[in-house]
């Protein structure tokens, strides 16, 4: 049988949501974001439609 991978969850703070706005103003790639903010490109998405901002382009 395979390990489960333990989930860690970390608290998104001010600055975390600072910068996701930036990097949503700049059209900044989601993979870059991800690498940048050490979260996964879904956690991304999920908070930007929760603050009802876009990431990466739109088209």
């Amino acid at each position: 049988m395979a390990k489960k991978k333990k989930v860690v969850r970390r608290e998104w703070t001010k600055t975390d949501i600072r910068d996701l706005k930036a990097h949503s103003k700049a059209r900044t790639p989601v993979v870059k974001i991800a690498k940048m903010t050490k979260r996964t490109e879904g956690a991304l998405r999920q908070k930007a439609i929760v603050l009802g901002i876009g990431l990466g382009h739109q088209r």
